[in-house]
């Protein structure tokens, strides 16, 4: 077994294990490998140990990779660094869900783009800074409920829920994962809103305990980032 398949594994086990723990079925749960700045060799090796979710941050190299791994045709990429709106035309295209929508046109530019792509729907979350952090983006959780009619409104997205990147503190990181679960049952629940993405290398226990259904993990996986 390679090094970055027994990673996976360990990974995996450890949100069987917070499931359990929390009363919550596995399947529940979907793990997208981050690989940025990995080579698409990490990513090839970790998609045929059985991995088909992986997460980007910077949309030249989503493209690039995205390129490099076109053979593997089930394979699924998420953008789920900052996007600027002028990027839209290189995400929308290829990313399965975008995970940082955080303004009405940046909505509008992924639904233009997705309709020129000629693609389906664009499965989209709405990005909360919950913590107010004043280095991370984010809706504010007073700007949700206009941004989440905003994507509403875009014929070519399909609102799917919403994200957050939590404080690096562990405590602060429940607070934020509690928060956001709040917000989904303020703005219609899981029936509007299914998808929570929340948790990382560090945290995702805590995220699995508060309802994550998507869990961002790329050290544990992949090791360092250089």
């Amino acid at each position: 077994m390679s090094a970055i398949a027994g990673a996976l594994a360990e990974v995996r086990a450890r949100i069987d294990r917070a499931a359990a723990a929390a009363g919550r079925a596995p399947e529940a749960i979907r793990l997208v490998a981050v690989s940025k700045t990995k080579p698409a060799s990490a990513v090839r090796e970790a998609y045929e140990a059985g991995q088909r979710d992986f997460g980007e941050n910077y949309a030249q190299e989503l493209v690039e990779k995205a390129d490099e791994l076109a053979d593997l045709p089930d394979l699924r990429w998420h953008f789920i660094g900052h996007l600027q709106s002028n990027k839209a035309r290189l995400v929308a295209p290829l990313a399965a869900l975008v995970h940082t929508v955080d303004t009405p046109s940046l909505a509008r530019e992924l639904a233009k783009r997705a309709a020129r792509a000629e693609r389906p729907r664009l499965a989209v979350l709405v990005e909360v800074n919950v913590g107010g952090e004043a280095q991370k983006h984010g809706a504010r959780p007073d700007e949700l409920a206009e941004l989440l009619d905003a994507v509403d409104a875009e014929p070519g997205l399909a609102l799917t829920g919403l994200m957050t990147m939590p404080p690096h503190d562990l405590d602060a990181a429940r607070r934020a994962f509690e928060a956001l679960a709040a917000l989904r049952e303020r703005n219609g629940g899981s029936a509007r809103l299914p998808e929570l993405s929340m948790g990382m290398s560090d945290d995702l226990e805590i995220a699995v305990a508060c309802g994550a259904t998507l869990v961002r993990v790329g050290s544990a996986i992949f090791g360092a980032r250089s």
